[in-house]
């Protein structure tokens, strides 16, 4: 049953996972207006204003917040999974 259960859990996976992307890159743009009180965020290829010290600092907190959005996300559609179906997606 554990590879079935990985292989049912996939599509969920997929699916709140680009949710999860979706939402963390919300919560980012919102964090980094009111850090830097600018509506635009670094951008590593764009010809901008933001210094290295800037564009760095942006890239932590987003990635930070990514992280810990697709582990509440993950973990969240474990417990899911594994109430409606009684086995747990990773395992």
């Amino acid at each position: 049953m554990p590879n079935a259960a990985k292989l049912a859990y996939r599509p969920i996976g997929l699916i709140s996972g680009m949710a999860g992307g979706m939402i963390a890159g919300m919560i980012f743009k919102q964090v980094w207006k009111r850090i830097s009180d600018e509506d635009e965020t670094p951008d590593p290829l764009a010809e901008s204003s933001y210094g290295w010290r800037e564009l760095l600092l942006a890239s932590a907190i987003q990635g930070m917040i990514y992280a810990v959005v697709k582990a509440s996300i993950d973990r969240a559609g474990a417990r899911g999974f594994q109430r409606v179906t009684g086995a747990w997606p990773g395992s």
